[in-house]
């Protein structure tokens, strides 16, 4: 598994393989020919198919500002490597120089074939759940003592900068009104449902009414281009700093506990990322929102002093419930269903940790078991509802009064 700094990523919105991925793979390719005069980006699958609503096309426009340059979206080859595919051409006064395949894994991470050396090592040797809690209990050791033996000191550095980053984006989020841009012409919520106190608002509301607003301050800020930490997407970025945020201001946790739980959360997500996905283009939302969850989930059972067998059980039970959720943004936006979804999934992640705390230690089904079943599931769906917007909600939108009527206006 890589470092926590490749899970964890401060970009902008709305999308990490959509928009962050082939942002950092543009660059590099723009660098490593600076005397080419033209350059030629062709998007296939996911890419070609929602890149539009993701802003691929113009964040890849605004890397090239100043060469001429090309961006064709192919919606018809087939991609057998990755959903998310991409070629990137230079040329010298018409006469091609090299080209670049590359596959926008997910998190904003990219891969280009046939040139691995320039892919980021692996510094954990652990490869899976199991093998990191044998570790860990058999040097007695914690989650984030595990991460700190792997990654060095300075990663606990590494984890306030993206804490920080976290709360300043639902800060953010709570502040603003309006409307989310694009053609769905959404209504900016996080700021109302914050607010909305009910004079008889008991502790189930409460909780209900402030993870959602952290969550959806997040997610709204990606819709509009923020800054955003991707954990472990843009598309799902609003469920880890929710719960994290809610549990700090409810629970009275600090800082530095807190951050402790970010490590926590991030060995999750590596697990899930090295064995697995966390590309809804590859295996559907349970990839991304799943995820999320999961790392959430594990993150409130540690903040909450559950020992690691129940932080197990917790990340089990918040991504076994997300086995099958596709993704399926209408008009390629990551707005509906997926700023909802964030919140849905921050209060499934504590709910996740609560159930832990009143389950046996030892399942049935454990956490790897539940990843290896998401990748199959995920690999069984049609990609009609795996980030395309050609099945599901997206198109069944498109088909109803409310598509219509918008056309009208």
């Amino acid at each position: 598994m890589q470092s926590l700094k490749e899970l964890y990523k401060i970009g902008v919105g709305p999308s990490s393989s959509h928009t962050m991925g082939p942002k950092k793979a543009v660059e590099l390719f723009k660098n490593t020919y600076k005397y080419a005069t033209k350059f030629k980006v062709i998007l296939y699958g996911s890419l070609a198919l929602t890149g539009k609503g993701h802003l691929t096309d113009y964040i890849i426009g605004k890397v090239l500002d100043g060469y001429e340059h090309e961006i064709i979206f192919d919606e018809n080859m087939k991609c057998e490597v990755h959903p998310n595919t991409f070629d990137i051409f230079a040329y010298k006064n018409d006469e091609l120089i090299d080209f670049w395949r590359v596959y926008s894994v997910g998190g904003g991470t990219f891969k280009v074939e046939g040139k691995e050396s320039i892919e980021v090592p692996h510094i954990y040797k652990e490869k899976n759940w199991a093998e990191v809690m044998a570790y860990c209990k058999e040097k007695n050791i914690d989650l984030y003592d595990y991460v700190c033996e792997v990654e060095g000191e300075d990663i606990t550095d590494f984890l306030y900068e993206i804490w920080n980053s976290m709360q300043n984006t639902i800060k953010q989020g709570l502040s603003k009104t309006g409307i989310v841009p694009g053609r769905l012409k959404l209504q900016r919520r996080a700021k109302s449902i914050y607010e909305k106190k009910l004079d008889n608002e008991n502790d189930s509301l409460r909780r209900t009414r402030l993870l959602s607003s952290y969550a959806y301050a997040t997610s709204e800020e990606n819709s509009c281009g923020g800054t955003i930490v991707t954990a472990p997407t843009c598309g799902a970025s609003g469920v880890l700093p929710a719960v994290l945020y809610y549990m700090k201001n409810e629970y009275n946790i600090d800082d530095n506990k807190i951050v402790k739980s970010l490590a926590v959360a991030g060995v999750i997500g590596n697990i899930i990322k090295n064995n697995a996905s966390i590309s809804g283009a590859e295996c559907g939302c349970q990839a991304e929102i799943g995820t999320a969850c999961s790392m959430a989930a594990a993150a409130c059972s540690y903040l909450l002093g559950l020992d690691i067998e129940r932080i197990e059980n917790s990340a089990e039970t918040a991504m076994e419930h997300h086995l099958g959720l596709t993704c399926d943004p209408i008009y390629g936006y990551v707005q509906i269903p997926c700023i909802e979804r964030n919140a849905a999934a921050a209060m499934r992640a504590v709910d996740s940790s609560m159930l832990a705390i009143m389950l046996e230690q030892h399942t049935k089904v454990s956490l790897d078991m539940v990843i290896e079943t998401m990748y199959e599931t995920g690999k069984d769906l049609q990609s009609h509802y795996r980030e395309t917007s050609e099945g599901g909600l997206a198109k069944k939108y498109c088909r109803n009064k409310y598509y219509n009527r918008e056309m009208k206006e």
